[in-house]
């Protein structure tokens, strides 16, 4: 019910003809913002994450093994405390690029009710995520989701070079700031677990139990590995294709079924930045990551 209401009073904010476009885009994340808090002061756990480092991959497998430890519908994600009113012991869980409730507040102090809660990040090579927000934003952005997350308008002529490390858009210069940045905030939490993607892809079932037992549920092999299989990659595209989740609205839905590239779930590949650049545009952006990551996380 609030979510459903949030989205209607950010569509109507962007609409409102009287205000200049930059205050209705200002008042939709507010907006936004103010949900953010309302659900991070009422979350049993937090998940934070950069946008496109699997975060909707977790989802699904985490989701199953709630779905079936608790006998929960198959269609249904785990969405804050919907599973929660179903079955008490599933926790409220709050997931978040952390980017939205600053708008709200007005300043970086809301970090410190985190020091509360259990805090999981998931974490993802910097060089991979600009990459696959590349894709996000050609293929499966809104208008409306453009002018919230203020991406540049829609342009088929930007290349992949350029959305990355182009002085306009400069994702990779941002992806890095929010990983060192979070870190740092990480430093000071007492209950936090840090997770990455690619460990992810080489061991699902071992990060996915380690995931579960932090959030306090009782480890389950079995359960645990018929999750990990439910959401493999063939599996994730044909889940897309059937709106499997169509009560989360667009999360886990594409757009266009025949391209490859307007999926969510579009290649999973550790390292796969590398396939869209030239040898000299590696270098440049190797060295990029070097000077502000310093090999942090192994990425380097």
């Amino acid at each position: 019910m609030h979510d459903s209401l949030n989205r209607i009073m950010r569509k109507s904010a962007l609409m409102l003809p009287f205000l200049p476009e930059e205050r209705r885009v200002e008042l939709a994340r507010r907006i936004r913002g103010a949900e953010e808090m309302r659900k991070l002061k009422a979350a049993d756990a937090v998940f934070l994450s950069a946008g496109k480092s699997g975060r909707t991959w977790v989802r699904v497998m985490l989701s199953r093994v709630y779905q079936l430890r608790y006998g929960l519908p198959g269609e249904q994600l785990l969405e804050f405390d919907n599973m929660k009113r179903q079955a008490p012991d599933v926790p409220a869980v709050f997931f978040t690029h952390g980017n939205y409730i600053e708008d709200f507040t007005g300043n970086p102090e809301w970090k410190r009710l985190l020091k509360r809660k259990r805090v999981v990040w998931l974490v993802r090579d910097p060089r991979d995520v600009a990459v696959s927000l590349y894709f996000q934003w050609k293929h499966r952005m809104s208008d409306l989701k453009i002018a919230i997350t203020r991406y540049p308008p829609a342009d088929d002529r930007m290349s992949v070079y350029d959305f990355v490390m182009g002085p306009e858009t400069a994702f990779l210069s941002r992806m890095l700031d929010f990983t060192r940045e979070w870190a740092r905030e990480l430093e000071a939490l007492d209950d936090a677990l840090v997770q990455r993607y690619e460990d992810y892809r080489a061991d699902p079932v071992t990060k996915l139990a380690e995931l579960v037992a932090f959030l306090g549920a009782p480890e389950d092999e079995r359960v645990i590995r018929e999750a990990v299989d439910f959401a493999a990659l063939d599996k994730m595209k044909s889940m897309e294709a059937g709106n499997v989740f169509q009560q989360s609205g667009g999360r886990v839905a594409t757009r266009d079924p025949a391209n490859p590239n307007a999926y969510k779930a579009r290649r999973a590949k550790v390292g796969g930045w590398r396939d869209y650049f030239s040898d000299a545009e590696i270098a440049e952006i190797e060295a990029l990551v070097e000077q502000r990551l310093a090999g942090a996380f192994g990425y380097n």
